[in-house]
């Protein structure tokens, strides 16, 4: 496959079945990589609602499909091996009946964030327990009207260092080749991500639009996910795929420096953007304002839409915004108000937002649950109503 400017890199095939997890927010350390013994992987069904033929449709339609999104933050992305690396940031264990809770409330789009370098053995072969408990995740998830999103999450091992870039190269292959072989048979329903937010970890770099070197790391681990995508069986050569740019960077330098495959019309760019930072995403609780008629307060939304549409929706690249959230600052009006304002601008240019809900109440951290998963109830469904409804979504929340 050829590379342009707007996506480069490599390809090859590798093996087996298997599964894994760990987990990373901001204020969590990354996982180091542990050998897992691998034993025989479980059989995996898929639900023959989505089984079959894949439709042969560009990702500019299918996102014209995803009406609204919800992250499973804080779940299979997270600390630790084992099964019980699940619960491992506080979290229950997933449960059919709160997916279910999520698609009733009107989200068509559920991304399921998995970290998978505590579950590797020394080869990188997933541990097929972990492999079966994502894809039962999944399943609960997914249905001909319900989209799913998984992907690799907070990794340890894909810094965006030079004298990192093989390693990195290599091993996107090798974990992706099994990813992809398990998911094979899934439709279009089910869209790959390969990864999150790939920087330089621990420098002043990471949270920034990135450098020459950065990009070039990203745009070569990028490149090999969608080669080795497109290289196995199944559906997966029309697959929808998912690629960041350095730190799924909202920067208008993106567009310019991220690189696309060639003759390939199902690839989708993740933006991940909390904005106005100081609102959405600081956890200073004095910036709680939001009024969607000041030009204070919608100047970087309105940033945002202009770089996404004149960057990429026009030139005919597809976007999501993979995470966006505004935290708890016992704020609520101003969180609805901005929850339905925001939802709308992007849908007006096309694109689909998917809210980041870690699950999270309390403290002083990052407090962006919406949904509690242990009795499945909404704890803000006025912000979850506007956001959905902003999108021109229904929302089922009674």
């Amino acid at each position: 496959m050829k590379f342009k400017r707007f996506f480069s890199a490599a390809l090859a095939a590798i093996t087996a079945v298997s599964m894994l997890a760990g987990c990373n927010n901001s204020n969590t350390a990354d996982t180091e990589a542990t050998t897992t013994a691998v034993s025989e992987a479980p059989a995996i069904t898929v639900p023959e609602s989505v089984a079959g033929e894949i439709r042969d449709i560009p990702s500019m339609e299918l996102i014209g499909e995803l009406v609204a999104g919800w992250n499973l933050g804080n779940t299979f992305d997270a600390t630790g091996t084992g099964l019980e690396s699940e619960t491992s940031w506080g979290n229950p264990k997933t449960t059919k009946e709160t997916l279910d809770t999520v698609k009733a409330a009107g989200f068509n789009l559920i991304r399921i964030p998995v970290t998978w370098s505590g579950h590797l053995d020394a080869e990188d072969n997933i541990d097929p327990e972990w492999m079966a408990r994502v894809t039962e995740v999944v399943n609960y998830a997914i249905d001909e009207n319900t989209y799913v999103i998984i992907n690799l999450h907070h990794e340890d091992w894909n810094n965006t260092f030079a004298d990192n870039k093989e390693k990195a190269v290599t091993k996107m292959k090798k974990i992706w080749t099994q990813i992809a072989d398990n998911f094979k048979d899934y439709d279009e329903h089910l869209i790959f991500e390969g990864q999150n937010e790939p920087r330089m970890k621990g420098t002043d770099k990471e949270w920034g639009a990135g450098d020459d070197e950065g990009w070039d790391v990203v745009n070569a681990t990028n490149a090999a996910f969608v080669e080795t995508v497109r290289a196995s069986g199944g559906n997966n050569p029309k697959r929808h795929l998912v690629i960041p740019g350095y730190c799924a960077t909202s920067d208008s330098s993106g567009p310019e420096r991220i690189i696309l495959p060639e003759n390939d019309d199902k690839i989708i760019v993740s933006v991940h953007a909390y904005l106005p930072y100081g609102f959405a995403l600081d956890t200073n609780p004095a910036a709680n304002k939001f009024v969607a008629d000041r030009p204070a307060a919608i100047s970087d939304i309105q940033r945002l839409v202009e770089t996404v549409k004149t960057g990429y929706m026009d030139k005919g690249i597809p976007v999501i915004i993979g995470e966006t959230g505004a935290m708890n600052k016992d704020n609520l009006e101003a969180r609805i108000e901005w929850a339905g304002y925001y939802t709308k601008v992007m849908r007006e240019i096309g694109v689909t937002c998917t809210w980041w809900d870690n699950g999270s109440f309390s403290g002083n951290g990052e407090k962006f649950g919406l949904l509690n998963r242990r009795d499945n109830t909404w704890m803000f469904p006025e912000v979850a109503k506007a956001f959905i409804e902003g999108a021109g979504g229904t929302c089922g929340i009674q």
